[in-house]
């Protein structure tokens, strides 16, 4: 069983940066390919991006337009997400997901996932 562990969200205005983290804790880590989801009220879950386990592969979601970027520690079983140029449509709870090895835009694919992290942009 994995354990995630979200924090550093946040309300912050229009233009600045957020960096949110994922603890994982109960699984070994660098074997799991790791994925941010976001989903806002009345929303469908939306993928944010994905990293491979060992970090060489990244994917995003359409709407990033190189705004965000994943990353991982693996030393510290932890992935990141580190946001700029944040809007107030970005405005929703950020989850991260776990699942074997590769990351995927698809969130049914996942096996574990983390309570979330509300970020809220202001204008």
């Amino acid at each position: 069983q994995v354990l995630l562990v979200e924090s550093g969200g946040g309300l912050v205005q229009a233009g600045n940066s957020l960096r949110l983290s994922c603890a994982a804790s109960g699984g070994t880590f660098r074997r799991y390919g790791m994925g941010w989801f976001r989903q806002a009220p009345g929303k469908e879950r939306e993928f944010v991006g994905a990293i491979s386990w060992s970090g060489g592969s990244t994917d995003y979601g359409d709407f990033v337009k190189g705004r965000f970027t994943i990353s991982r520690d693996n030393a510290k079983n932890t992935v990141y997400l580190q946001m700029n140029s944040l809007k107030p449509e970005d405005t929703a709870v950020y989850y991260c997901a776990a699942r074997s090895y590769s990351g995927s835009n698809r969130s049914g694919e996942y096996n574990y996932w983390g309570q979330g992290t509300q970020v809220t942009v202001s204008s």
